[in-house]
């Protein structure tokens, strides 16, 4: 469970970066979202969580970014008032993607289509 200080500090990234990310040209990372940050505590590492309009690209995407990061970390620098800057890497939020499947799955359910299994 993270303190109040980390989830603060999570937060603030969350916000910097989704900020940063809106602003990269690469049309890979277009319609991307900023789902979380999870920031090690010494504060030297972070894993910011992305998802996608478009779940197919999903892997495209966090490429883009792992190689946008350390334009990224400049900005977080810049921006963020911290005692270390941390490392950022990109992952995709697999709950959105589980949470999109079960919702196409009750919406077939919804309407009495078969599903893909049984098909």
């Amino acid at each position: 469970m993270p303190t109040p200080r980390m989830r603060k500090v999570n937060s603030v990234l969350r916000e910097v970066l989704a900020d940063e990310i809106e602003r990269l040209t690469d049309p890979r990372v277009e319609l991307v979202s900023v789902t979380g940050v999870e920031t090690s505590p010494d504060l030297r590492r972070a894993i910011v969580y992305i998802s996608t309009l478009d779940l197919d690209r999903g892997e495209e995407a966090v490429a883009a970014l792992n190689k946008a990061a350390p334009r990224l970390q400049g900005a977080v620098a810049r921006q963020v008032r911290m005692k270390y800057t941390p490392h950022l890497e990109f992952a995709l939020d697999t709950g959105v993607v589980h949470g999109d499947r079960i919702d196409s799955i009750l919406r077939r359910i919804a309407t009495d289509e078969p599903t893909p299994e049984e098909e």
